[in-house]
């Protein structure tokens, strides 16, 4: 489930931070449609994300060593 949270939050702070660096200035994405963020919140969200994503990977590694030690 985390993994699935970590790819939408890091797409969302990625377009968040791309619209809000190469357009107009209002970022991609839902997040500015409701919410008025700097870019460097959106850059932290994508980190975010690929933190959560990294966690998830981590425990799939750990729960599978785990289960061929049995």
């Amino acid at each position: 489930m985390r993994g699935i949270i970590g790819i939408i939050i890091v797409i969302q702070g990625a377009m968040g931070a791309l619209g809000r660096t190469f357009t107009d200035g209002r970022g991609w994405g839902i997040l500015p449609h409701w919410f008025d963020l700097p870019t460097p919140f959106y850059v932290a969200l994508a980190v975010a994300g690929l933190g959560l994503l990294w966690w998830e990977d981590a425990n799939k590694k750990r729960r599978k060593r785990a289960d061929s030690d049995e």
